[in-house]
């Protein structure tokens, strides 16, 4: 038996390397560091051994995971004492999405290395303009719509349609977030509903994470749901779980602004009331203060008055005593008379504090009052369905792009032309320039 085992091992290692593809299943590394697993595919199976001293050159990057696709290269062995033929491998390439993922984690620690997961911009509290990458035909685009519609119905959010799923979808989506970014947008957002990781995976395309990095404003990502994970998510500004969610985070909510500026108006009339008491409270103690130190100047008179009328008694005439009396009764009433004039002052003054105080607060409140009236008036103005409801329309071309002129299209093209209520799919027959044009060019 063990000729004949030896005579098998000898025709096996002359197949030389070989080169097998299959699916990885149960791998498992062993405590002396060896790594065990199998190769299968829907006719076969095969065992294959990673030496411990092969495990960092054969595997690289590669993650052995149930179910991955991989290309094993080797040589064939046979064990004697259980006479079983195993390939021992020393490289391993991944296939299919495998490889797929391979490359997105190098691409991850690329743009790791450089700088691009690190930056994380605050959203501005109130934007002009929201943009959003997806496409019109979306149900992300339809929930993003809706969010807003709850949260501040009307406000300003300009689409640049792009395809969200295939092979020329990455590139779209690029150029649709520097298109946003050149139109003078406060904030992106890049959203599509849940799928497959395949469907997701323009999304952690190179060129839409470097866009994104690029945006001069900040960029909210809203892919998938909550536990898919793209490239862009990590490059952006701000990521959140669903389109909907970008756009709870993207578009502020009309009613919390109006609370907010309610209670900043009732805070101001608080401050305003403590003031007032502050300094009604200060006069008070000022006033007592006064009030005994004029006593206690009129004691001090009395006393040296009693003292110079004793001195008088002894030794001087009366009439010296009566015109030092006549002096400082004088002096008494002057002092009085000078200390309702202060307390007078004081007390003007006061009213006219308060009253610059709650004329200010009023002034403040009707200021902020005014400026949110102005401001929604202004975010009305600006508002491309406002536009659209004095009878206006806007017509695209295929790819997106506004058609400003009669020579933008050509017969036979396919256009869309956005109302205020509604879209129109509709074929151009023929493309007439304004009279003149033709001269002029």
């Amino acid at each position: 038996m063990a000729g004949l085992t030896e005579r098998i091992d000898a025709a096996l290692k002359g197949f030389g390397r070989v080169a097998v593809e299959g699916e990885i299943s149960r791998p498992k590394t062993v405590a002396s560091g060896h790594v065990f697993f199998t190769l299968k595919d829907d006719r076969a199976a095969l065992d294959a051994k990673i030496w411990r001293s092969q495990v960092p050159r054969a595997l690289g990057a590669v993650k052995l995971e149930d179910g991955a696709r991989v290309v094993c290269h080797g040589s064939l062995d046979v064990y004697p004492p259980y006479g079983k033929h195993s390939l021992i491998v020393d490289r391993v390439e991944a296939r299919g999405l495998g490889a797929l993922l391979a490359e997105l984690e190098r691409l991850k620690a690329q743009l790791r290395d450089e700088g691009l997961f690190d930056r994380k911009r605050p959203l501005p509290r109130l934007p002009r303009v929201v943009g959003v990458v997806t496409s019109r035909d979306a149900d992300a685009w339809r929930d993003f719509l809706r969010t807003r519609s709850l949260r501040w119905s009307g406000f300003p959010v300009r689409l640049a349609h792009s395809r969200v799923q295939g092979q020329a979808a990455a590139r779209e989506i690029a150029g649709a977030i520097e298109r946003l970014d050149r139109s003078g947008v406060d904030v992106i957002v890049v959203c599509r509903g849940g799928g497959a990781i395949e469907d997701l995976w323009c999304f952690n395309d190179e060129a839409v994470a470097r866009a994104a990095f690029a945006a001069s404003v900040p960029v909210v990502s809203g892919v998938g749901h909550e536990t898919d994970t793209t490239l862009i998510d990590h490059v952006a500004d701000h990521r959140a779980h669903t389109p909907t969610d970008a756009a709870q985070t993207a578009i502020p909510e009309r009613r919390a602004l109006e609370d907010a500026l309610q209670r900043s108006a009732a805070y101001l009339g608080d401050a305003v009331e403590r003031a007032l008491e502050r300094r009604e409270a200060q006069t008070l103690e000022l006033g007592r203060r006064l009030r005994g130190a004029v006593a206690a100047r009129l004691e001090r008179g009395a006393s040296a008055l009693e003292r110079a009328g004793s001195r008088l008694e002894r030794g001087g005439p009366f009439a010296r005593v009566g015109r030092a009396e006549e002096r400082l009764r004088a002096l008494a009433a002057g002092l009085t008379g000078a200390v309702d004039r202060a307390l007078e002052r004081r007390a003007e003054a006061l009213t006219r504090a308060a009253e610059d105080l709650i004329g200010a607060g009023d002034r403040r409140a009707r200021f902020a009052e005014d400026r949110l009236r102005l401001l929604a008036r202004t975010l009305a103005a600006v508002s491309p369905h406002a536009v659209l409801e004095r009878g206006y329309s806007i017509t695209r071309r295929a790819d997106g792009s506004v058609v400003g002129d009669a020579g933008d299209v050509a017969p036979g093209e396919r256009i869309s032309t956005l109302l205020a209520s509604g879209e129109v799919d509709s074929e151009v027959t023929e493309a007439r320039p304004a009279p003149g044009q033709e001269e002029r060019t």
